[in-house]
């Protein structure tokens, strides 16, 4: 009962997103099996000793540290509302550390390969699913938007003839992007394209199947990893890459870095400066091939 009641607030006073509420139930779920099989306990009965010995027991197999340190916040917020709720006494896992984050850079891939891609005659079919997989790419990088803010755009969240498009993010939170002009061509097209090819379908959203039906997750990442495939070796190529790609861009050509941060939506700016990392690092490569003594 206080779990579900727990994620009703999640839902519908924090409004996470169903992915992250998910991740939340996953999460817990986890520890109280630990619970059960290792203690013989249930969640209200859990103390500092116990959630301790369960991080322990996620590094000792070898869970990162970036998804012990997730685990934990969940735990955190789960007994900080069950405090609230005078449902214990004590939060057992506020006192509780993760192991260190290993820093890494974000990957992405090089404007120019992305470019030459989608201004290539001889990449994408000219026929409907070719059409929407150019524009998938051509969004993702042009706007940097999340993966789960392209399946939502809906038809009217946008206009090309003002080349502006709302983005529903993070908490529901919205934000205003600028389209570039050869998206906004690429999008009209796919828009015509899509009235002769599906006419019979009244789908709402921008991104659909063949079928007519709204676009999933799945299809997303193969579309992404097809075409990116074509001018990378690196191994991640998803759609996160090119939302890393678009950050990186905009910082090599010069963008004020709290103009990025209201691009992508992030709530803070340190989530935004590990993209400076990237520039520093382009910068010591130009330095190490151009300076005689380097």
């Amino acid at each position: 009962m206080f779990l579900q009641q727990f994620y009703n607030y999640l839902a519908y006073e924090k409004r996470y997103s169903q992915h992250t509420l998910l991740s939340y139930q996953k999460d817990i779920s986890q520890f109280n099996n630990f619970l059960t099989n290792t203690y013989e306990t249930q969640l209200l009965a859990a103390n500092h000793q116990m959630v301790r010995s369960w991080v322990i027991d996620l590094a000792s197999a070898e869970t990162l540290p970036a998804s012990i340190s997730r685990k934990l916040s969940s735990l955190k917020s789960l007994y900080k509302f069950l405090l609230k709720q005078g449902l214990i006494n004590e939060n057992p896992a506020i006192a509780v550390k993760a192991p260190k984050k290993n820093k890494k850079l974000p990957v992405f891939i090089d404007e120019n390969k992305i470019i030459t891609m989608l201004d290539s005659d001889n990449i994408f079919e000219n026929n409907y699913i070719g059409t929407r997989d150019k524009l998938v790419i051509e969004i993702l990088f042009g706007t940097g938007i999340r993966l789960s803010e392209l399946i939502n755009i809906k038809l009217n969240d946008f206009s090309t003839k003002s080349e502006l498009i709302k983005v529903l993010g993070k908490r529901n939170k919205e934000r205003i992007i600028p389209l570039n002009k050869s998206l906004c061509v690429l999008m009209n097209y796919y828009l015509e394209l899509r009235k002769i090819c599906i006419s019979e379908i009244d789908n709402p959203y921008l991104i659909i199947t063949e079928k007519g039906e709204k676009a999933y997750p799945k299809l997303i990442y193969r579309v992404v990893n097809k075409y990116l495939s074509l001018i990378t070796t690196q191994q991640k190529k998803s759609p996160h890459v090119l939302r890393h790609s678009f950050a990186t861009t905009l910082l090599n050509n010069g963008a004020d870095i709290n103009a990025i941060k209201e691009l992508l939506g992030h709530a803070n700016l340190s989530a935004t400066q590990i993209y400076t990392h990237n520039t520093v690092e382009r910068l010591k490569s130009i330095y190490k091939q151009a300076h005689p003594k380097a």
